[in-house]
This record gives structure tokens, C-alpha cells and sequence, in this order.
């Protein structure tokens, strides 16, 4: 049976950091590899799972993008992607009916969010991608419920702020690959979890 791959990408700063002091995003290299980085893992996935937080974010803000006159082609393409992909959310707070311009998105309670996920990676699909969703993932990596870990690493050290990990992993990694990328500091490196 093949299982589908559930894939985090994360942004990190030099020293660790997935958010600024003060829950600051912009504060992230979040340059132009990032947003094609991004894209391009889309374009592997038929699913994006998020938290909340994350949720809104992006319903908040990819829509928009999709005829915004100054957005990139990447950001264009990640914009009907993510309207394109099926979403699921995990929250206890989010209800049906309050997702727009989403209203297909798939509401998943945390205490039903490890089996729930665990079903979907055995169905059949394309990647599962998660963005974001820093609480979530890892909850999920200490349930052994990650595959792989792609790390963007930017040339930043932001000094505080929100941590990569939320504590010991307890979990090992192995290197898959490595990636620079013209015109950027950025380097993206990926991981299979647990072995």
C-alpha cells in the first residue's frame, strides 16, 4: 500500500525562529525562493492542512493575490493553487460556514485530528502539505504522523520570537537533499523524519 507523504515546509530564521518577537511574520526572508519554493511543492499536492491561525492568514490573503497587479507569478500560482487544493483545518474554535471565501475547507476537531490525518495519508492522493501551522506540525511530528521536513533557512537572526520546534522533537532526521537559490540566501533543506 503506498501511503501519501504529509510534508512540512517551514521559513526559519538562522537561529531558529518561524515568527519575530511578537508573533512578527515580516520579520522572515520570506524573498522571492520562498514564495517559489512554495509553489512548487503545490504543484506535488492534492492537500493543505493547516491550523487556525494559519487558516485565516491565508484566507485572508491568498485570494487577493490571484489578480493583485503587483503580485509575482508565483504568488499568482500559489493563489490558484490554494484555492484549487482541498483544505482541511484543525480546530476546536473554527465553524462550517466560516471559512469564506474557502467554504470547502474540511473542519477537523484537535481530538480527532491524529486519526483523522493517519486516515487520509492512507487514502489515495498526492502530497499533504502543511504551511505554517507551527503548533500543529508539531504535534504531529511527535505522533509520528510527518514524513518529511523541508526547512527554509534565511540569512536572519531575529533573537526571539517563535522556535522551529516547540520542544524536543525526540525524533531523528535524515538529509535528503539540499538547495541554494540564485539571487537569494535562503537555503532549503529536507529531511525524512524518524530514520
Amino acid at each position: 500500500m503506498i501511503v501519501r507523504k504529509l510534508i512540512v515546509v517551514a521559513l526559519t530564521s538562522l537561529d531558529g525562529r518561524v515568527e519575530g518577537p511578537g508573533r512578527n511574520f515580516m520579520a522572515m526572508p520570506a524573498d522571492h525562493s520562498f514564495d517559489g519554493y512554495c509553489a512548487e511543492r503545490l504543484r506535488t499536492a492534492d492537500t493543505l492542512l493547516l491550523g487556525r491561525a494559519t487558516f485565516d492568514l491565508f484566507r485572508g490573503f491568498w485570494p487577493s493575490m490571484a489578480g493583485h497587479p503587483e503580485a509575482t507569478a508565483d504568488q499568482r500560482e500559489i493563489a490558484r493553487l490554494d484555492d484549487a487544493i482541498e483544505k482541511v483545518v484543525v480546530s476546536d474554535s473554527l465553524a462550517a460556514g466560516r471559512t469564506a471565501p474557502w467554504d470547502d475547507a474540511l473542519i477537523v476537531p484537535r481530538a480527532e485530528a491524529h486519526a483523522r490525518i493517519a486516515a487520509l495519508k492512507k487514502e489515495d492522493g498526492r502530497d499533504i502539505l502543511v504551511f505554517g501551522s507551527n503548533v500543529l506540525w508539531n504535534d504531529l511530528l511527535r505522533a509520528g504522523l510527518v514524513d518529511e521536513l523541508h526547512v527554509m533557512v534565511g540569512p536572519v537572526a531575529l533573537g526571539g520570537g517563535t522556535t522551529l520546534f516547540d520542544r524536543d522533537p525526540q525524533t531523528g532526521l535524515r538529509l535528503l537533499a539540499n538547495r541554494t537559490f540564485p539571487g537569494s540566501g535562503n537555503v532549503v533543506l529536507q529531511y525524512a523524519v524518524g530514520t
